[in-house]
């Protein structure tokens, strides 16, 4: 391997600013041999893209295009499309771009691929006495990590699950595309493979300031599948071994309720299912998760089938984390699966993506294709029809479990109607804000609707560890079993597009809405923009805040009805 990594120098860098323990790539050389590769594999690579399902076309065109639009040639890496960041580039994004240049294939694709993955591998963290050991660097312009000037604070300078993000690409490229790819690349992806899981082994939940336990389920999905799939290639056992035992947990969660613990998110579902299907679609007979992979997705698939409302282009609530509070005006990576699975005119994409908040996910769009085929082979056909067309009034019964956050499983219901969703979930936990610790991403309970000039939203933004929330026809009940006179109830309301100003409830757009329990029902009311406001914006979105409280010196428990119905 030594001779591999002397032979090169990476595009964009020179040995005056490379440690001598990174891998050095001489480009002129990668080309030549990239060219023997690109013509033997063109006939396969010319067929990859146009053998798409029609939607997974449409994804995978519409994301290359945006990412097309951001990358930078003379560094071989994307720019930050946020466009909030000063012209600095994206580590993560433009890995996942590489995967989609390797299967367009077209003129200098490849090579530019292997560009921007040996600039990946050059990023990551090489030292194995550091924490973040075989993580990758978030931009190629970030001093050295772990100095005096740049201290490590995780997911601040660095973000541990950057490595299941990375390492998931590098290994769809590998099964995938690997005969597009030099043995010298595929040499160095296999071995920033294995450092990136052990490196991943490092992280134990609570230890060092660590939160991935087996509730963390996207990046515990990723996880065990990089271990599992890496240790097999490798013919290393103890790693092949930690993978499986680690699913196996992930299993055992998902088992008791047939529900994901990071529960009926707009992002994260859509990761948990880009990384169920690596477990169903890679693994061998043998493993855990080659086992349980296909059925954790169908199980999945229904409950968003449940929740997911067509007419407001939304999945009802409650929603453990979620970027924002209407899915038609952010980027969801549930969404993404959607319109693979029936067309983006029925997702809540809208006709030009890379104008929502939160566009930056846009960047998973061709790995989401790439696989498209496969998974929406294991989504039952009830859940396309769900997912279609309103199956009308319902309600949805589940539960859920995160420890060591959750004191017992976070008991969830929803009631959908036409045009209104209503979900809410009950839970006793020791953190503020869910499993995340994240108040602004954490709405145990919320209502949707259509006010007519889009979509309505009013949710509850947590400030309490217990809660009894129960959603029911028309209702929305909530407990506080251990508050007292100082408990607030506060919620989160949309603006609306017909009455800009509101002074009251009674103002609310396309719904009536009655308030009774035992708070005092002189509330306040207060705005948050984007310009100016009493309140910050969340997430990018503009709201109302609604606050209760209680009657000074009230001995009574803190409860909450919100009865509704439609103008």
């Amino acid at each position: 391997m030594a001779g591999i990594y002397s032979r090169f120098i990476c595009k964009g860098l020179s040995p005056s600013n490379i440690s001598s323990n990174n891998y050095l790539f001489e480009m002129g050389l990668l080309k030549v041999a990239a060219l023997f590769f690109i013509v033997g594999a063109t006939a396969r690579a010319d067929s990859f893209v146009a053998n798409l399902p029609y939607n997974a076309q449409g994804l995978f065109n519409e994301s290359m295009d945006y990412l097309d639009r951001a990358y930078d040639n003379s560094a071989g890496y994307l720019y930050e499309t946020g466009g909030a960041a000063a012209l600095r580039h994206n580590t993560r994004s433009s890995a996942w771009y590489a995967i989609g240049l390797l299967a367009r294939n077209e003129g200098s694709d490849v090579v530019e691929a292997e560009s921007i993955i040996v600039n990946v591998i050059n990023g990551q963290f090489k030292d194995p006495k550091a924490q973040w050991y075989g993580d990758y660097q978030q931009e190629p312009e970030e001093p050295e990590l772990g100095s005096p000037y740049y201290p490590p604070v995780m997911y601040g300078s660095w973000d541990p699950n950057w490595r299941g993000f990375i390492a998931t690409a590098f290994i769809v490229g590998l099964e995938e595309f690997g005969s597009f790819i030099s043995p010298e690349v595929t040499s160095l992806m296999l071995e920033s493979l294995y450092n990136s899981t052990v490196g991943d082994s490092y992280r134990v939940g609570g230890v060092d300031g660590d939160n991935l336990y087996p509730a963390y389920t996207n990046p515990s999905i990723m996880r065990a599948f990089v271990s599992g799939w890496t240790g097999r290639r490798l013919n290393d056992g103890n790693m092949t071994t930690a993978g499986e035992n680690y699913a196996q947990q992930i299993i055992d969660l998902f088992d008791r309720a047939n529900t994901l613990s990071e529960f009926n998110s707009g992002t994260y579902t859509g990761v948990s299912l880009f990384a169920m299907t690596l477990w169903a679609k890679y693994l061998p007979d043998d493993s855990v998760m080659k086992q349980r992979g296909a059925s954790m997705i169908q199980y999945t698939w229904e409950a968003v089938s449940n929740l997911w409302h067509p007419q407001l282009l939304n999945v009802g609530g409650p929603w453990d984390r979620s970027y924002g509070f209407d899915m038609t005006k952010y980027l969801s990576l549930l969404a993404l699966h959607i319109w693979n699975a029936v067309g983006k005119n029925k997702s809540s994409i809208i006709d030009k993506p890379y104008i929502m908040s939160h566009n930056s996910d846009f960047a998973y769009g061709p790995l989401f294709a790439i696989l498209s085929e496969f998974h929406n082979s294991l989504i039952p056909s009830s859940v396309i029809d769900a997912l279609e067309s309103f199956k009308g009034e319902h309600t949805f019964t589940s539960s859920t479990y995160s420890p060591p956050f959750d004191l017992y499983p976070r008991n969830i219901t929803a009631w959908l109607a036409n045009n209104i969703s209503i979900g809410a979930e009950t839970f006793n936990e020791n953190v503020i804000g869910g499993p995340a610790k994240n108040q602004d991403t954490f709405n145990p309970a919320l209502m949707q609707w259509n006010t007519g000039d889009g979509v309505g939203w009013l949710t509850l933004y947590a400030t309490e560890m217990h809660v009894i929330a129960e959603a029911g026809p028309g209702s929305l009940n909530l407990t506080y079993p251990e508050g007292n006179d100082t408990s607030i109830f506060t919620f989160l309301l949309s603006p609306f597009t017909a009455k800009r100003t509101i002074s009251s409830l009674e103002d609310i757009q396309g719904l009536n809405l009655k308030v009774s329990g035992t708070v005092d029902m002189n509330y306040t009311l207060s705005f948050a923009g984007g310009f100016g406001g009493a309140d910050t914006t969340i997430n990018d979105f503009e709201f109302w805040n609604v606050t209760f409280t209680m009657p000074t010196n009230s001995t009574k428990v803190p409860h909450l009805l919100l009865e509704v119905n439609l103008w």
